[in-house]
């Protein structure tokens, strides 16, 4: 079935540990998602990039946050901005670090309106921490606690325009989760499935489970897939490489898995760091993964050069 896409680039890095992440969405377009998507017969618009808002924002007692004003300024153009995707559209968010999601996720609750709004969060990590309780600083580790309203970021940070309740949220992949976090998720009542999961029971099972529910609910479903998802030897580019992520087939049978349920109704792409990269070979990954999702099927696929 034909879509229409919305391509909008998140050039964020203020929420990450090091520099990088801000040429993401430019290494997508070079990479060539455009063109890719529209070769599957999609109609396919870039809508160019976001511009974060200047904020003031009063002292944190956790002194060790980096860029909060920065950081809030980002979420609160970011959440505007996706809620202003026209229905029917489905936005795909060339990130920028995983503090996208505080504002993506946000704004696609805020669209939905009266239907629920899903996530499916392909992650290394739960991103559940708050801004008290991150002992990095790094706010790219608190998206979750903000567009679920787990915990009220203001006045630091615009209130979000819409939550998405915990239990509408399914997590695939964590395998770098501390104690604060494992509280946290434990709490929420997240639906989880970590590495060890996948490992013994397969990476499709858990995800139908929540496609399943997700189509009995006749919600929308965000999809937010952070690079780190995928094992480094396959995704280099990303600066929280943890070993033992997806693999090249169990990430396409996900990707592919989505587009059989036709329920995907927007797309985070996250943590790519082109600067950390291996002459682009994430990057072409990350589009090709995105094409699976969009109808590419294995007979599609031609044997490429070495």
């Amino acid at each position: 079935m034909t879509k229409s896409i919305q391509l909008i680039g998140i050039p964020l890095q203020d929420g990450a540990g090091r520099g990088g992440c801000l040429m993401g969405p430019d290494a997508l377009r070079t990479a060539g998602l455009e063109r890719a998507l529209a070769a599957l017969g999609h109609a396919v618009e870039d809508a160019g990039n976001v511009r974060p808002e200047a904020r003031d924002v009063p002292p944190h007692p956790n002194p060790l946050l980096k860029n909060l004003a920065a950081c809030a300024g980002w979420t609160a153009a970011i959440q505007e901005a996706a809620a202003a995707v026209p229905a029917g559209t489905v936005p795909v968010f060339l990130g920028g670090d995983h503090l996208m999601a505080a504002g993506t996720v946000a704004g696609m609750a805020k669209r939905a309106g009266d239907r629920p709004l899903f996530v499916l969060w392909l992650d290394a990590h739960s991103d559940i921490h708050d801004l008290a309780t991150t002992d990095s600083g790094n706010i790219h580790g608190t998206p979750v606690a903000y567009f679920t309203g787990r915990a009220d970021f203001t006045p630091h940070f615009p209130a979000p325009l819409a939550t998405v309740a915990p239990e509408r949220i399914c997590m695939i992949g964590l395998r770098s989760v501390d104690a604060p976090e494992r509280a946290a998720l434990g709490e929420a009542g997240i639906d989880v499935a970590d590495m060890r999961h996948v490992d013994e029971h397969g990476i499709k099972a858990p995800l139908e489970a929540f496609l399943a529910r997700v189509e009995e609910a006749g919600g929308d479903l965000h999809v937010s897939l952070d690079v780190d998802f995928l094992d480094p030897s396959i995704a280099p580019a990303v600066g929280t490489t943890v070993p033992g992520g997806a693999t090249f087939r169990e990430a396409h049978l996900i990707m592919e898995t989505l587009h059989d349920w036709g329920l995907a109704t927007s797309l985070d792409l996250a943590e790519l760091n082109p600067f950390l990269d291996e002459r682009g070979r994430t990057a072409t990954l990350m589009v090709d993964l995105v094409s699976s999702l969009f109808g590419k099927s294995v007979l599609d696929r031609p044997t490429r050069s070495h």
